[in-house]
């Protein structure tokens, strides 16, 4: 007997907001399959606003207000049954931040959940991410965002220690990341990795799925340390109108393509990685990850 549940997940970044709509498939005693319906990405930078001002613009609550109205039909037309919607970086630290979503929940009626860096680390680590982890094998997990980037080390599958730093792409564009927070960084990819022969790494974030895709390569093989170095001068070569004609970037992606692969670069140098591989998941996969978990927890 086949049953599907349908499930949403609305992540408000700093550089973009996102819906999923997923289908959960569940027959008999097998284990449930997670397939994507829709992926909605609307261009609002909450980031620009807060790392700057320390509050969200009215012109961004409005929009908001419009694109959450938006995700709302969206997941009433899908029959979603259950979604949660967080918002990460941006809003933890705007001002206004939970009077933002006040607002918003009482124009639209989505209930927006504003999570810390530890709570966003375990929510991307619910996603199917061990699965794609060897046990004999060690990784550094790093989910590029526009205000903070998460860091996670695995060694022999299981999850040995999370951080959240404050330095993300739109913060980057900005110039509001220290010396001082590359060093601490820096310092803390040395201490967690040095004990460990061979390190891969494992992104995730829009940046990093959009470079996979420009390299070509095929799904599941890594990307290697001197093509991440070539790449990153190239992009470098072309003006920012270039990279939105000449490689097909949208206007919110050609700028913080950059600052994105300066980070990734930085992890693998740090902790001595030849390779990055890019499942291709995110904190919107942990959302709907989590949600089918937290019904089966309620049923037993």
């Amino acid at each position: 007997m086949l049953k599907i549940q349908k499930f949403g997940a609305i992540d408000i970044g700093s550089n973009a907001i996102r819906l999923l709509i997923s289908n959960v498939l569940e027959r008999n005693d097998e284990p449930a399959i997670f397939r994507k319906s829709a992926l909605i990405r609307v261009p609002i930078r909450l980031g620009e606003d807060v790392f700057k001002s320390k509050e969200i613009s009215q012109e961004n609550l409005e929009r908001m207000i419009d694109a959450m109205t938006a995700f709302r039909l969206l997941m009433n037309a899908h029959k979603v049954t259950q979604y949660r919607a967080c918002a990460t970086s941006a809003m933890r630290e705007a001002g206004n931040g939970y009077a933002f979503a006040k607002a918003i929940k009482e124009k639209t009626s989505i209930n927006i959940e504003i999570i810390d860096g530890d709570e966003e680390a375990a929510i991307i680590a619910a996603t199917d991410l061990h699965t794609l982890l060897s046990d004999d094998q060690n990784y550094l997990y790093v989910d590029v965002g526009g205000g903070s980037t998460e860091f996670t080390v695995y060694s022999e599958g299981k999850l040995i220690v999370s951080r959240s730093f404050k330095i993300g792409t739109v913060r980057l564009l900005n110039d509001l990341v220290s010396h001082k927070d590359w060093e601490e960084l820096q310092q803390w990819i040395r201490e967690h990795t040095a004990s460990y022969d061979r390190l891969n790494l494992v992104g995730s974030g829009g940046n990093i799925n959009k470079i996979f895709k420009l390299s070509g390569r095929k799904v599941g093989k890594p990307l290697s340390y001197l093509f991440m170095t070539q790449f990153y001068e190239e992009l470098q070569s072309y003006s920012y109108e270039d990279r939105i004609v000449d490689l097909g970037l949208n206007q919110d992606r050609a700028d913080v393509i950059i600052p994105a692969m300066r980070i990734y670069l930085s992890a693998m140098k740090w902790g001595r990685s030849k390779q990055i591989f890019v499942p291709k998941i995110g904190l919107a996969d942990g959302i709907i990850k989590s949600q089918y978990l937290a019904t089966k927890t309620d049923l037993d």
